[in-house]
């Protein structure tokens, strides 16, 4: 007797189901080390972009959309959430009264991926736009931030309850092109392997400039991309 996935799930299913172990990992990494936690976000990142070229090449599958949702629950919900949550725990501690500031942003985080995710899937899934800030552009922040070095809860906290108001924001996001998804995506790659403490040691600033210029990407998305990202008709 075959499994039920058999014949059910494509190439692109794989890749997006990767992408959930990648998270599950980057929620156990955090526990340990927030900057590995934070190579594993970025990489669970590519392989979310990796696995809609692999679906428009290939072909998708029914299923897709939906795998697609939850996984990035967990990669850029949870394991995103965990990261600050333990971040603060190495600074603040969590049974703190600013600890659990933290922790109710990262719930709340969690919470707004999840609505966020669910209404994509409903509403945007066929469109070259989307209401809110993407769940993975959210995490991409996060990850690029404590690759930066910042690692402190006074960026990290207002960071997150910043990202969860975004998610859930009236405000359109247009997709990315593809030549600057590809741009995005060796810059990601660079900071997973030169950004955080490993990179400075191994080749200095060069390294932090990749982690740097990550992070400034982003934001610049974030806050410009809804008024001057170009559209194509």
């Amino acid at each position: 007797m075959k499994p039920r996935f058999v014949g059910r799930l494509g190439l692109a299913d794989a890749v997006t189901i990767s992408n959930a172990a990648l998270g599950f990992v980057a929620a156990v990494a955090a526990t340990v080390d927030v900057e590995l936690a934070a190579r594993i976000l970025l990489l669970a990142a590519i392989a979310d972009a990796l696995d809609g070229v692999v679906a428009r090449r290939r072909g998708g599958t029914t299923v897709g959309p939906y795998l697609d949702s939850l996984a990035d629950v967990a990669s850029f919900g949870v394991g995103p959430a965990l990261l600050v949550a333990m971040a603060v725990a190495e600074t603040w501690g969590l049974g703190t009264p600013r600890g659990i500031v933290a922790i109710v942003g990262s719930a709340l985080f969690v919470a707004t991926a999840v609505t966020r995710l669910g209404l994509y899937t409903a509403y945007d899934s066929g469109s070259a736009e989307t209401e809110g800030v993407q769940t993975t552009l959210a995490a991409t922040i996060l990850g690029a931030t404590v690759l930066a070095g910042f690692t402190s809860p006074i960026v990290l906290v207002p960071l997150v309850y910043l990202l969860a108001a975004l998610m859930l924001a009236p405000i359109t996001y247009p997709d990315l092109h593809a030549q600057d998804a590809v741009v995005m995506g060796i810059v990601q790659a660079a900071a997973i392997i030169l950004g955080g403490r490993m990179g400075r040691q191994v080749v200095g600033a060069i390294g932090e400039g990749f982690a740097y210029g990550l992070l400034f990407l982003a934001l610049s998305y974030l806050f410009l991309g809804p008024r001057f990202y170009w559209r194509r008709d």
